[in-house]
């Protein structure tokens, strides 16, 4: 989770709004993509089934919103180029899981679009890649045709958990249930317009909330107050990862990076053939079409041990064929367990594959199915 680099840097730390009021709750601060972030509150173990049982609460801020707009031809033919799914089909008010791709096929970043209309999108991306993105994007724009980053304008936090929506409705005084599971709604809140998208990042139901920075901090405190007595805590980077993990949801840096095509990465659901051929696009689509060979599986740890990244991985008969790209000890199923990327051969459910841990092969099988069943099921 910390990088060498910010470590080196810790001078140079961004920080978000809610910085001061982390530290007041002591919270504990680590570096994280170059920003100064909370790792944990209370406990990373307690922090996590708060979020699976009732409600947990992330500050997100750190994350980049870049708005697209200008012809809608232009926006639409450019915004097909760099991504690998079809934007073509959304309709305003949706949001998409999406990836903008290189020249090589690689992943610059994964995303999250968001259509307001055909002349205006935006695009969510992780807090070190956005600067990165946007440049990508600059790059290779055409036509009328804007890309603005205005990501120190936006403030995000997150709400998950099976009581997200009964907490944040009780906040709103509204009934949220017409935003469905990758949708989203703009509405009016003490005094501004607010972007209110039920997407997360942690296999639950819940909302991730768009606001100044200023009103931000105002949501913030409010909803921990109003949470309470529905379990509501707030939640650090450690628990974010363990429950992304648990929700096998791929991390940039991990599972993503700018070599691997999105189909070796595991998000293969996202590449779509298209007309009009995007970056990277010969070499995705033979992935894609022919299968390719490594690709990121879940694993999990059949004996005592805790799978991290970068751990080799063995078969049966000794050969290497891959590495663990994350892991954890799962604190909702209480065993061990992580994403890796091996030859697409060994990648089959429940085959038996060996993890290197401090000198030792450890026994463990590929589980291709999910980890946990997540409220956010109940809404798609």
């Amino acid at each position: 989770m910390v990088l060498e680099s910010d470590r080196e840097k810790a001078v140079e730390l961004k920080q978000t709004p809610l910085h001061t009021i982390h530290k007041e709750m002591g919270a504990k601060m680590v570096p994280f993509g170059g920003w100064d972030m909370p790792v944990q509150y209370t406990g990373i173990i307690q922090e996590h089934l708060a979020t699976r049982s009732a409600a947990g609460l992330f500050d997100v801020s750190h994350m980049g919103e870049i708005f697209v707009t200008g012809n809608e031809t232009d926006v639409l033919s450019f915004l097909e180029s760099v991504t690998c799914n079809t934007i073509s089909g959304m309709k305003a008010g949706q949001v998409q899981y999406n990836a903008v791709v290189n020249e090589a096929g690689g992943l610059v970043d994964d995303i999250t679009v968001y259509k307001f209309s055909e002349s205006k999108y935006m695009i969510c991306s992780n807090a070190s890649n956005y600067p990165a993105v946007t440049k990508h994007l600059e790059t290779y724009k055409k036509g009328n045709v804007t890309v603005i980053d205005d990501s120190k304008n936006w403030h995000q936090i997150a709400l998950q958990g099976p009581k997200a929506d009964e907490i944040f409705s009780k906040y709103l005084g509204k009934d949220l249930s017409s935003i469905l599971y990758y949708h989203f709604e703009e509405m009016n809140w003490k005094g501004e317009t607010i972007i209110v998208s039920r997407t997360g990042y942690t296999g639950e139901d819940g909302f991730e909330i768009y606001t100044s920075n200023e009103l931000g901090v105002t949501l913030w405190k409010e909803l921990l107050e109003i949470g309470k007595e529905f379990g509501l805590v707030p939640v650090g980077l450690g628990a974010r990862d363990t429950l992304r993990l648990e929700a096998k949801y791929p991390l940039y840096g991990h599972e993503l990076n700018a070599e691997w095509t999105p189909v070796e990465s595991g998000i293969n659901f996202i590449v779509k053939e298209k007309l009009s051929p995007y970056l990277g696009y010969t070499r995705i689509m033979a992935d894609k079409k022919n299968g390719p060979k490594r690709k990121v599986v879940g694993i999990r740890l059949m004996e005592p041990g805790v799978l991290r990244e970068n751990f080799p991985i063995f078969s049966s008969e000794g050969k290497e064929i891959g590495k663990s790209t994350s892991g954890t000890h799962s604190p909702s199923r209480k065993e061990s367990l992580g994403l890796a990327i091996l030859d697409t051969e060994f990648a089959k459910n429940q085959m038996e594959v060996f993890v290197e841990i401090r000198g030792q092969k450890k026994l463990a099988k590929v589980e291709t199915g999910a980890f946990i069943q997540g409220s956010v099921r109940n809404n798609r």
